[in-house]
């Protein structure tokens, strides 16, 4: 056994989350001593892909502003055009996309996103690591004793010859479903029942060489601005969704993938690529015929997706993230934001201890829970998702609704690292409770009445999450309240979440009114649990608006920017106008002159090179 090194961190794992952790933590962390642990290789297979080819806002954001990587996404990994949505119009013919609904994206994001290569990102982004100064240690961790408190922990590591033993005293589990710390603590949560009825299974397939038009010609004039190709896209049936998603612009790459709900499909009848080929010639025969125009890269498995955590920061310094943390379902690609913020949290937490900080201890307990209930409101965005995604018109109402909350509350949240603010994340685990994770919870209420319609096969008609028209007075769930965008307020608490959450909540109001009167009529607007849910709603946006006048009256003085306002302030101290230039004719001559030296110089050469008489080489 080889004597031992000692990290500040070992990091078991360098995938995606693994990988940006280790990133986060060199930039934020003057001289951080970082170990990477990893049985493959730094150059990757092209089939060591996996379910997470897609960033939505938060996870894009997280990548190139958190980790600098904005130039590394554009010239590496294909840009995405949002989400777009597909129901069958008759299960039987689905032969093109012209036989399906669809909610398209029409226009480009405000907030840029990428398709990637998972494969790619993670070879680049550990040797970016290295080049920082992490040492990576190419091999398997056999064990790690979880030592308590601030003891420094070792971890015993299996390379090629021999085994070696490091320690740390902040141990982070990014290794996936190995489940090393979450099955050495029995810290993990598997059983539906714990998880909001969710019992999914997952078949994928990468595809390369593939013909788009099949999908799409390209040419759509009258349907905006945004490629359909190019965005995430989804086919929904019975108990089940689709994903296609472009990863490799140049090899015309595809990741596709079905989610299964198992009380309604069976493991065995799409847990091989023949049975995952037949359910999808029967059922969205399109995606099938695209598969086929290609070269089939892999095939993969999973029989359980579902699963989350009792603790994901220990008072022992362990953490847990990534999918060694939870995951639900890949709708909403919600594991790389559910890591986006837990990257930061566990920063903030070794920061503070690193410095001891006398907060640490109250940061790791708040941020902890925060991170749960965090977790919680995704595992409860996909309940009853069985029942509801191949029903058109509720899934189109569900899809609106849930991108109200993540435009007009999360986001905001996440630019505004309020997440990592102690008290405004105290105050959003008691909402997010109240509101979310509850089972008398605003989105419980949603989802019930969804079912209810389903059961009684209502027609409510079709909602476009895209579209400002859908609403009232122009409202689109894609709308940002507060100006962050153009005044660059993307310091902590500038900007203002309030704003967001305030119309967010009138906006639900209003959406919950016109869901009652579609789906049950004038008596189930006026029904008093109803108006109770009207109501409660509206009495939240109130709270909220007053929230925010006392926000506004605490940031009254603070610059949006405080680049730009000391940019500013040099300004209007120091510029005078003066109107000349700097000479350049002296330098320009000089440099002229030195260019007719060396020319005569190399006519010089080359006369020698092909005359070989003597008095040419005398010269």
């Amino acid at each position: 056994m080889i004597s031992q090194q000692v990290y500040d961190v070992v990091i078991i794992g360098a995938g995606f989350a693994g990988n940006c952790q280790a990133r986060h933590l060199l930039l934020n962390i003057p001289n951080i001593k970082i170990a990477i642990v990893d049985p493959r290789p730094v150059v990757r297979s092209e089939k060591d892909l996996k379910v997470g080819e897609s960033t939505v806002e938060i996870s894009a954001m997280f990548l190139y502003k958190e980790l600098g990587l904005h130039e590394y996404l554009i010239e590496n990994h294909p840009p995405k055009h949002g989400l777009n949505f597909h129901w069958p119009k008759n299960p039987e013919i689905t032969k093109s996309t012209d036989d399906y609904y669809h909610v398209w994206t029409n226009r480009p994001p405000l907030l840029p996103s990428f398709q990637i290569n998972r494969a790619k990102l993670e070879q680049d982004l550990l040797t970016m690591n290295r080049e920082a100064g992490a040492t990576f240690y190419n091999g398997r961790v056999i064990d790690v004793d979880l030592s308590p408190k601030d003891e420094l922990k070792p971890v015993w590591i299996k390379l090629e010859e021999q085994k070696i033993e490091i320690r740390a005293r902040h141990i982070i589990d990014a290794a996936g479903r190995r489940f090393l710390i979450g099955r050495k603590t029995n810290n993990l949560i598997f059983e539906p029942e714990h998880l909001y009825g969710i019992n999914t299974g997952s078949a994928w397939v990468r595809v390369k060489g593939v013909d788009p038009k099949i999908f799409h010609s390209g040419y759509d004039p009258l349907n905006g601005t945004a490629s359909h190709y190019y965005g995430t896209n989804h086919w929904f049936g019975h108990g089940h969704w689709v994903w296609m998603i472009p990863i490799d612009s140049n090899e015309m790459e595809l990741s596709i993938g079905l989610v299964h709900h198992h009380n309604i499909i069976e493991s065995k009848k799409v847990n091989t690529q023949d049975k995952l080929m037949g359910f999808l010639k029967a059922n969205h025969t399109v995606i099938y015929d695209l598969i086929n125009s290609g070269e089939c890269v892999d095939f993969n498995y999973l029989p359980r997706l579902a699963h989350t955590s009792k603790t994901l920061f220990s008072e022992d310094n362990w953490y847990v993230i990534g999918e060694a943390a939870n995951m639900f379902d890949p709708f909403y690609s919600s594991g790389l934001v559910i890591t986006a913020i837990a990257v930061e949290s566990i920063t903030a937490i070794i920061a503070a201890k690193l410095a001891n900080d006398p907060k640490a201890e109250q940061m790791r307990i708040l941020y902890n829970e925060f991170n749960l209930t965090y977790a919680q409101v995704y595992n409860r965005v996909y309940q009853y998702h069985e029942k509801h995604l191949g029903h058109a018109g509720v899934m189109s109402w569900r899809i609106y609704l849930e991108n109200m909350f993540w435009f007009g509350v999360v986001i905001p949240m996440y630019v505004g690292k309020w997440h990592l603010d102690l008290d405004f994340a105290k105050q959003m685990v008691k909402i997010a409770e109240l509101l979310v994770v509850n089972q008398n919870g605003v989105y419980s209420d949603f989802y019930k009445q969804f079912s209810e319609i389903v059961d009684s096969n209502r027609h409510i008609g079709f909602i476009d999450m895209a579209r400002a028209d859908q609403l009232f007075k122009g409202y689109v769930p894609t709308k940002f309240f507060d100006s962050f965008l153009e005044n660059t307020k993307f310091e902590p608490r500038r900007c203002n979440v309030f704003a967001g959450a305030k119309s967010t909540f009138f906006f639900a109001a209003l959406l919950y009114a016109k869901l009652r009167l579609r789906g049950f009529g004038i008596l189930g607007v006026l029904a008093p649990k109803s108006l109770f849910r009207f109501v409660q709603l509206l009495a939240w946006s109130v709270g909220v608006a007053i929230a925010e006048q006392v926000y506004l009256f605490k940031m009254r003085n603070v610059p949006n920017n405080s680049l730009s306002a000391a940019v500013k302030k040099e300004f209007d101290a120091t510029y005078r106008y003066q109107p000349r230039l700097q000479p350049w004719e002296a330098e320009q001559t000089s440099t002229l002159q030195d260019q007719e030296v060396r020319r005569q110089a190399v006519e010089v050469y080359d006369a020698n090179e092909f005359d070989a008489s003597p008095a040419s080489v005398r010269v």
